[in-house]
């Protein structure tokens, strides 16, 4: 992976399913409109025809023929993002945040492909981001909080799987630069005090 070459800054915002990533995404980007700040913001998967693909496999409606095949889905859905929407506006001055990005590949990839290498190959040519927001929230609380909001659970989404994921994010934390673990438990205005803090020092 490359650092990003362009003038507008590029940002992640990471964590399990149920961790507050959304709810960041939408809160930093009403902070830039107050600011009238040039951004945009996006999400993994996409809603490209890839990205649906994608969507439908991991709440059940299709089933993917194995997990590699669902990887190189991922890898495809961003080579089409970066290549279509996050370069053009970064390279415009636009600070771009992304509602999931490589790092979610990585660790939830990790629960059933036993090839960090493999993961990481299909993902190489792609941009790191300037920072990566990873909240911590406990597998318990995130059911709790996807289940108070939603009727179904998704593919990945079981508290041993989370828990997994978890581990394999805290790894990934300590390999990657730009990566600021915040404790997403804490009461929204405060998760959100933290993470434009951080955007802030970019």
């Amino acid at each position: 992976m490359f650092k990003n070459k362009y003038p507008g800054k590029f940002i992640a915002i990471e964590g399990l399913d149920g961790s507050g990533a959304s709810t960041q995404t939408a809160r930093i980007a009403d902070h830039f409109k107050t600011g009238k700040k040039s951004f945009w913001t996006t999400q993994e998967p996409t809603s490209s025809v890839i990205g649906g693909i994608i969507k439908s496999s991991l709440t059940g409606d299709w089933k993917m023929v194995n997990p590699y095949s669902l990887q190189l889905l991922f890898a495809a859905d961003r080579a089409n993002h970066l290549t279509k929407d996050i370069i053009p506006r970064l390279a415009k001055g636009l600070t771009v945040i992304t509602d999931r990005y490589f790092l979610s590949s990585l660790a939830y990839g990790s629960l059933d492909i036993n090839d960090d290498d493999w993961l990481y190959n299909i993902n190489s040519q792609f941009i790191l981001p300037d920072l990566t927001i990873l909240l911590k929230v406990s597998p318990k609380v995130c059911l709790t909080r996807i289940k108070d909001n939603r009727q179904s659970l998704e593919l990945f989404e079981q508290a041993e799987k989370l828990q997994k994921v978890w581990r394999a994010y805290e790894l990934l934390s300590k390999k990657y630069p730009g990566i600021k673990v915040i404790d997403g438990e804490k009461p929204e205005k405060e998760v959100f005090e933290e993470i434009i803090r951080e955007v802030s020092n970019l």
